[in-house]
């Protein structure tokens, strides 16, 4: 078969997806290449991660038997068959992008149930081991963790483990929920070579389990606030003090924030002024890290 594949979100970050299917069909001696709209193919796959709030549909004609639409961009209700969901990933599609890095995940699904979150709802409310480290990672220097909450899951302390036998850098691109760590399981988050780790301070009514563990992370650890990421979810329940006060915390505390605004179409103003001066890292320490001298 000839197969055409197209990354409808972009080629700035690697479509997993797309890297699982080119494995699949190399292996069964099929020919695997981009879609290139002069060619005619047997089977042309769109993956979309993103909706139409981010990302536009290609629209342009493909010239193809068969068209297999999948991602969240698409719906919640696809998934890859479990033969080609655990093959080792095809990083020849992203050369640039996955020199010397691995991707994948080791966990999916969300207890937390979260209404600003599809992840619940499209791989469950309980947080369950899909891979062990191997099945994407063989001794890149780096390796991108997608999971969604991989503390929630039952066997993370098994998890943790093979990530710190691995030796790599781990950056765990999604938020660890910093309500989970504790003593046991901060005794070998410490023990992980970080690139870079991120958590979430989304809601107000979580703000004490999560000044506990963000505290009790940099205490066992004293990572570099460079290092961190903590999301600070904005026009969604929380008023601009508010925002500014998790913010401020989150700062204290020694992390770095990070302003997410949920529907930016609909942000107030302030809100919008709030993002800007907090990720923009010049802006962001030229004004000594104060909202107040932001003018």
């Amino acid at each position: 078969m000839k197969i055409g594949l197209v990354d409808v979100d972009s080629h700035h970050f690697p479509n997993l997806c797309l890297m699982k299917l080119s494995a699949w069909h190399k292996k069964q001696g099929d020919a695997v290449e981009w879609c290139n709209l002069f060619e005619h193919y047997d089977r042309v796959y769109m993956s979309r991660v993103f909706d139409d709030t981010y990302t536009d549909d290609f629209m342009t004609v493909i010239n193809a038997d068969e068209i297999i639409k999948g991602g969240t961009g698409y719906g919640l209700n696809n998934k890859l068959p479990y033969e080609i969901e655990h093959i080792y990933p095809d990083y020849s599609l992203y050369p640039a992008l996955t020199k010397n890095i691995a991707y994948g995940f080791l966990t999916r699904g969300c207890p937390n149930n979260c209404p600003f979150c599809i992840v619940s709802g499209k791989e469950g409310r309980k947080s369950y081991k899909v891979a062990d480290l191997s099945e994407f990672f063989d001794g890149q220097k780096n390796i991108k963790l997608l999971d969604p909450n991989l503390l929630a899951c039952k066997k993370h302390m098994d998890l943790l483990q093979q990530l710190v036998n691995s030796g790599a850098w781990i950056d765990f691109t999604q938020g660890l929920d910093a309500r989970l760590i504790n003593p046991d399981n901060v005794t070998l988050l410490k023990q992980i070579k970080v690139k870079m780790i991120h958590f979430a301070f989304d809601l107000m009514q979580n703000e004490k389990k999560i000044i506990e563990g963000l505290r009790l992370y940099k205490e066992a650890t004293n990572i570099d606030s460079r290092k961190t990421g903590v999301y600070i979810l904005t026009n969604f329940n929380t008023s601009h003090e508010e925002d500014l006060y998790r913010i401020n915390k989150v700062i204290e505390l020694g992390y770095k924030p990070y302003v997410m605004i949920f529907n930016k179409n609909t942000a107030p103003k302030e809100t919008r002024r709030l993002q800007r001066w907090c990720n923009n890292r010049v802006i962001f320490e030229s004004t000594g890290r104060n909202f107040n001298n932001y003018k």
